[in-house]
Formats: C-alpha cells, structure tokens, sequence
C-alpha cells in the first residue's frame, strides 16, 4: 500500500531554541528537527497540532513546544491537551484533524497516548490522512515510541536481554514494520531493543539517540536527521534465537544479530534492508 504522508520519530531532547551544554546539540534550532518538521510540513504558516498527551506537565510542555514554533516564525500552531478519551473526538478536535498538516506527539509515558486516543475517531481520522493526503505526524521519545504497531511500553536497562525485561503492547500502528525506542544512547536501551527483536525478529528494531530523527516516507526509506546516531537492529539473519524457549526471567542469547550505527544524512531502504551512507569526504548536512 502506497503511504502518501511522513513520519518524523525523534529520539528525545530535541533543540528548542534553549542554550544547553549537551555535547550533542545542534547550536540553532534553524538548522535542529523542529525546522525540519515545518518543512515537511509545508512551511511556516502550516497548521501544526502539538499533542501533549503523553506528559504529566501538558500545559509546560504545550507551551514550550508553542514557543519553539514560534521562533522558527510559526503563524498556525495549535495545542490539544487531550485529557480524556471522549475530548479526542470533540467537534473542535475533529476539525482540526481534518484540516491539520501535522500532527506532534510530545515525550511522556507512550501508554498513555495509545489510552486515550487509540482507536479514535480522531485516531482513524489521521490515519486515514496519513495515508491519503500527505499529512505529516512526528513525535518526540513517547510520542516517537508510540508511532508503530508494536510498542515498547518498558523495561530497566540493568535487567536487559532477560526475557520478558521488556514490556510490550499495541502501539498507533502507523508503520508496521520497526520497533522504535528513545533516548537510546543516554539511557543504555541497547538491551531492551534486542529482547524486543528477539520477540518479533521479523521488525527492524530503530534506537534514536537524543536530539536525533528519522524522516520516513512512503513507508520504505528513511533519512536520519539530527546531531546524534541511530542504532539500527536487524534481525533478519540470526541464526540463533531462544527467546520461545526460555523461561520468564531467563537470560538470552541471540547469534548474528546484525546492527548498523547510523547519522545525519545516511538513509535506510526498510523494504530492502539496504544501507546508503554518505561519502567520506561530504560535507555535515544538518537537516
């Protein structure tokens, strides 16, 4: 099925126009993902909607998201506090899913968007846009997280590669094919990924490093953007995998489990599992 809209899964701490010591920061956030994502958009007067939902501070987070927009000369960004399942389908929230051009999910708990939008009518409203009319949908670490079919909802990284360490349910489902996690280099999620994979070795497991996305279109190839790396598992040639057999609560074993280390401007054909890097002498792209 052709997929006319894109998906912008970030990795978490993205540059919002605030001065920060992370090493890993872009130094304007003209040249960060939020630029990138007007773009895709359609440029500054786009109707973006941000979502809060996933947060236990909405109205800071709205906000903060509203001032970073505003920076980059934004004119038509809207906040949807949705609290509760039956104000996703108000009337006010079904007009603007109609009209938007794109959708961002913020950071949070991603169980929490899966709650209380899931299998709305606001929920079949921007799939059905997604995949008909080219409407964007990003999100930022939950709101990344929640982006696929089969979602991540938890596990230490301290009791990772134990079976069942990880916990897993249905996610938006706007692409069936990855399992993404957030925050991937900072907090150690290499472990929970591959139990992930192990789980269900026929997805591609996407670990985004903070500050750090993936712009996704037609379901097939994806660029990463963005000033850190993506962890890339693919599990389609192990040739060892125990994870059927193994007891809850059993260390596991996987066998030639393959993994690239992605950055800015490399893509990833996912339909064929094909890697295209930049050259090594191209200059740094920024978005």
């Amino acid at each position: 099925m052709e997929v006319k809209g894109t998906l912008l899964p970030i990795g978490g701490n993205e540059d919002k126009g605030v001065q920060g010591s992370g090493q890993n920061k872009m130094e304007y956030i003209e040249e960060g993902i939020l630029s990138r994502v007007v773009r895709e958009s359609g440029g500054k007067e786009a109707l973006i909607l941000i979502i809060p939902t996933a947060s236990s501070i909405p109205e800071e987070v709205g906000s903060n998201y509203l001032k970073a927009f505003g920076k980059l000369q934004c004119t038509n960004v809207k906040v949807l506090d949705i609290q509760e399942r039956r104000q996703a389908d108000s009337s006010n929230n079904l007009n603007l899913i109609n009209k938007a051009d794109c959708v961002m999910f913020s950071g949070g708990d991603q169980s929490k968007i899966t709650k209380k939008i899931k299998d709305t009518r606001f929920h079949e409203i921007m799939e059905h846009r997604f995949v008909n009319d080219g409407i964007v949908i990003a999100g930022t670490s939950a709101g990344a997280m929640c982006m696929s079919s089969e979602m991540i909802t938890g596990g230490s990284s301290k009791e990772a590669l134990i079976k069942d360490a990880v916990s897993m349910q249905k996610g938006m489902g706007f692409i069936s094919n990855l399992i993404i996690d957030s925050h991937f280099i900072r907090r150690g999620r290499f472990g929970r990924l591959a139990e992930a994979v192990a789980k269900f070795p026929n997805l591609l497991g996407i670990g985004l490093a903070e500050d750090t996305g993936l712009v996704i279109k037609q379901n097939n190839w994806f660029e990463i953007i963005g000033s850190g790396m993506v962890i890339l598992f693919d599990p389609r040639e192990i040739k060892h995998n125990n994870f059927k057999l193994l007891d809850p609560g059993t260390p596991m074993s996987l066998v030639n489990l393959k993994v690239h280390v992605l950055t800015n401007g490399d893509k990833f054909n996912i339909t064929k599992r094909q890697v295209k890097v930049l050259p090594l002498d191209a200059p740094f792209i920024t978005t």
